[in-house]
């Protein structure tokens, strides 16, 4: 069985990490797999990529021109929209040439390929969604405008009052595209987005299946907490509250503004907070406790260290899919509070190995901290964070049901 995984980008990025993670786990189970992309930043061999330096320099500006009709709308809000306009790549041809049973797309944007090239891909289309772009008219995630289960237009992130704007075009060239492709599942990563693709316009008709991430649980696993707060010169006498993502301060999807209304309604003042995936901002930011403000952690081993540093992990998202952030903090038994939504509670069991607060309501997310922080079964909440992993997300768990998946297609053919 010949697989080929599809990323943008292969170890920069949520998406990208999820996609590599994947990658190597079908390597473990023998399979031949090989992983594609635009921009390669591994030195790994079974990672393919453009290796002409034109056209390597060319790709880096791939992102650039495939935004530019996005920057006529003036009034677009922060959430990522992408157009995927811009043709003139090889990289159908190079899926072509390699001629795999299965093609396993996972994030494709940036310019890596346009809507049209999906239907001149031969092999069948696996399709793994981590977000909510292949179902709408160019955004990301929706803002919760649901447009999607009707019909794009007068869009909501590009601050549209048009209702034949970007997102519509976007909409309906999807439509006509995805019609033609008929051997496409699509995998939502979390029952939610999964859910919200069966409901939608542009893809409700094609077989969809819930299969998360996996996860190298040999890898990410506990390790000595004063010796992790000793490497990260982090206090041992501390409750230490975390808080990560790429853009952790200025994503708003993110909800580092919820986070911090949640902070000031502590009681406990035994408390130290730690930022990874930002530097400290230009304007400093009241949490009422002293911050650690860690920048982007580029390793494994620093995320292993940190997470098992500190006693709780917070995720504070307004929408979220399957975050890596979530899997990683439990897998390394730390547990995590987090909001009531999206995919979160795919992972977190409520007081059982974290805490999943009421949606948005930053009373109940602070209720959230301080119960993990003094709950007396703090160590079998640990214990079950772990274990939570290891039976549902463990890399060698997830990579046979994914390989069963593609048997059965194959089958099919």
């Amino acid at each position: 069985m010949k697989i080929l995984i599809v990323n943008t980008l292969d170890i920069d990025g949520g998406a990208a990490r999820a996609a590599y993670r994947l990658h190597k786990s079908l390597l473990t189970q023998n399979i031949d797999s090989r992983m594609l992309v635009q921009s390669k930043s591994s030195d790994d061999f079974t990672v393919i990529s453009e290796e002409k330096k034109f056209r390597k320099y060319f790709d880096k500006l791939r992102p650039v021109i495939d935004s530019i009709p996005i920057r006529f709308y003036k009034n677009k809000t922060k959430t990522l929209f992408s157009s995927s306009w811009f043709g003139f790549s090889s990289i159908v041809d190079k899926i072509n040439e390699i001629n795999p049973d299965i093609v396993h797309l996972h994030w494709i944007c940036g310019g890596m390929m346009t809507i049209k090239d999906i239907t001149r891909i031969k092999a069948p289309i696996v399709w793994s969604l981590h977000d909510m772009w292949a179902f709408t008219g160019g955004c990301h995630y929706d803002e919760e405008c649901s447009a999607y289960e009707n019909e794009c237009g007068k869009c909501k992130v590009l601050g549209s009052d048009k209702e034949k704007d970007l997102s519509k075009k976007i909409f309906k060239g999807k439509q006509k595209n995805f019609n033609l492709k008929k051997d496409m599942t699509i995998v939502g990563l979390s029952n939610w987005l999964n859910e919200c693709s069966k409901n939608s316009t542009l893809l409700k008709d094609k077989k969809h299946i819930n299969l998360p991430n996996p996860i190298d649980t040999t890898i990410f696993k506990p390790f000595d907490k004063e010796k992790s707060r000793e490497l990260w010169s982090l206090p041992k006498e501390k409750k230490l509250v975390l808080f990560g993502a790429m853009g952790a301060t200025s994503d708003l999807r993110k909800g580092f503004e919820k986070l911090r209304k949640a902070m000031q309604k502590l009681n406990d003042k035994n408390i130290e907070f730690v930022v990874f995936g930002s530097s400290e901002p230009e304007q400093s930011q009241d949490f009422g406790f002293r911050t650690h403000y860690l920048g982007s952690l580029a390793d494994d081993v620093s995320l292993v260290t940190l997470y098992s540093a500190v006693d709780v992990m917070v995720v504070p998202s307004l929408q979220e899919n399957l975050s890596n952030a979530i899997m990683e903090s439990l897998s390394c038994a730390t547990p995590v509070a987090a909001f009531n939504i999206g995919g979160n509670s795919d992972m977190i069991e409520h007081q059982k190995n974290g805490y999943l607060a009421k949606a948005f309501n930053t009373t109940d997310l602070a209720n959230g901290i301080e119960w993990i922080l003094h709950v007396e079964n703090y160590e079998e909440l640990c214990q079950n964070a772990r274990d939570k992993v290891l039976e549902e997300f463990d890399s060698i768990v997830v990579a046979k049901k994914y390989i069963g998946l593609y048997e059965e297609i194959l089958n099919d053919c």
